[in-house]
């Protein structure tokens, strides 16, 4: 199997756990303490890691913190962001509306980069964009704070993949991760130590779970996972295959927490849904098309 496959099964695997967090996070954390919640998670996740990347961290230097400090920036305010949204409105909604990142990522390498991608990429987003407003538009034809929180966490989000693809493209990101997460659970740790309200030791089972699930599968495996990923793989598609974790979302919203699955999630399900069919799918027949029509023997 080759590599770009075995990601591609493995950030989909990943979705699986970036959807189920959704829940699992609004459980724990219920109307508060988001800021405490991400500081202990990005901790774990840092502890975790360090084991698994030992030889890594015995050899950190200053270039390759900044390099971790630098991705952390983006990457701690769009979870952050998307965390405060979970708060305002349902987990299968907000995981939903988390997936505009895929309509961002090629509007902001345009606009900066001067870098237009393949036609199907604007395509796939224009219809995951459509899916969507079917979601988050209510009645009134308003967006609420909920979907406004996430929506700006995804324009982070989308920067912080930019930023990866970058840096993966420049040299191996690997040694950066740990320094990363370190930075991310720092920079919410001054941010919770400035709340009045903070009780940073919570009685809650359900917080502890939470951070224990989101720590080792949403942050240790996944962002390790997409980081190496991006060798092989354009941050555009990485963000469609990300378009797999509302699915999950709202299927596990429906049994950990008893969300309806409405008929607006399902058809901007569909739609988001297609979008990653067109994106990816499709490249992979034409790829095969084209390898097939090489290896035929030239007449003549």
């Amino acid at each position: 199997m080759e590599k770009r496959t075995l990601f591609l099964i493995l950030l989909v695997l990943g979705t699986a756990f970036w959807g189920i967090s959704f829940s699992v996070t609004k459980l724990a954390i219920g109307h508060g303490q988001p800021l405490l919640f991400l500081c202990y998670r990005f901790l774990l996740a840092t502890m975790v890691l360090s084991v698994i990347f030992w030889k890594h961290v015995k050899k950190l230097n200053i270039n390759t913190m900044k390099t971790g400090a630098g991705l952390a920036i983006s990457l701690v305010l769009g979870i952050y962001l998307q965390t405060l949204g979970i708060t305002h409105t349902s987990a299968s909604q907000c995981s939903f509306v988390a997936g505009i990142t895929v309509v961002i990522i090629p509007v902001i390498k345009l606009m900066i980069y001067r870098k237009a991608a393949p036609l199907k990429i604007w395509i796939a987003a224009c219809v995951a964009l459509t899916g969507l407003f079917v979601i988050s538009l209510t009645d009134k034809l308003s967006i609420g704070i909920g979907d406004l929180y996430t929506i700006t966490g995804a324009f982070c989000f989308a920067v912080y993949l930019i930023q990866v693809e970058k840096k993966s493209k420049e040299g191996d990101i690997v040694p950066s991760i740990v320094p990363m997460f370190a930075t991310c659970a720092l920079f919410t740790f001054l941010l919770a130590s400035f709340q009045n309200n903070t009780v940073w030791i919570p009685e809650t089972q359900t917080f502890w779970f939470g951070i224990i699930f989101c720590a080792l599968f949403s942050t240790a495996y996944m962002y390790t996972i997409s980081n190496i990923a991006q060798k092989y793989i354009s941050a555009e598609r990485v963000s469609i295959i990300y378009l797999f974790e509302p699915v999950f979302g709202a299927i596990a919203a429906h049994f950990m927490l008893g969300e309806a699955i409405t008929s607006r999630l399902l058809i901007g399900g569909g739609l988001i849904f297609t979008a990653t069919l067109i994106s990816e799918l499709k490249w992979r027949i034409h790829g095969e098309m084209a390898i097939a029509h090489l290896s035929k023997p030239k007449k003549g």
